[in-house]
């Protein structure tokens, strides 16, 4: 994978799954739609659907993700094009919906803090490159360093998926 470089969307700690993906509109079941809900409920991001671009980038602090094991958080940040999630910690549920949908959480160690002291900020462009785990922000020139994505996970995100993923697999014996 190469590096991606975007804009950074900025949340705190303990970010529930209600505040990613508010369960008034689970009933939705076209991944396609659910990005126009993103965040909806979330204090001072309720713009984020309207304004995130593809190539975006989530970044969280601590538990990002928790509550219930609704998939259709994951399935609004991939289909409005955000490449990953950067978070200090996420539940473990919200980790295996992603990576079982093929998509990545990266996470970086001080994030929360960086957060909490202004060191990362809304709007900062940064470069993240998922092999390394590196991250730049080339607005404060400021570096993390977050745990690269595994070969495993590659080669899951690369079959679009853990169904995908298993498929391959059991078509190669």
């Amino acid at each position: 994978m190469s590096k991606l470089t975007g804009r950074a969307w900025v949340f705190d700690d303990n970010v529930d799954t209600d505040l990613i993906y508010h369960n008034k509109y689970l009933a939705e079941t076209d991944p396609r739609q659910m990005p126009q809900y993103a965040f909806e409920y979330y204090p001072g991001q309720e713009n984020f659907a309207k304004e995130a671009r593809p190539g975006d980038f989530v970044v969280a602090g601590k538990n990002f993700g928790c509550g219930s094991s609704r998939e259709h958080a994951v399935y609004c940040l991939e289909y409005a094009g955000i490449p990953c999630v950067l978070a200090e910690t996420c539940s473990r549920i919200y980790y295996r919906n992603a990576i079982n949908n093929g998509y990545p959480v990266l996470f970086v160690k001080g994030l929360s803090d960086a957060i909490h002291n202004g060191r990362i900020k809304n709007g900062d462009q940064l470069q993240v490159d998922l092999d390394t785990g590196s991250i730049r922000d080339l607005t404060s020139g400021q570096e993390f360093h977050g745990d690269a994505v595994s070969d495993l996970e590659h080669e899951i995100m690369e079959a679009g998926g853990l169904f995908g993923y298993m498929k391959k697999r059991t078509t190669k014996k």
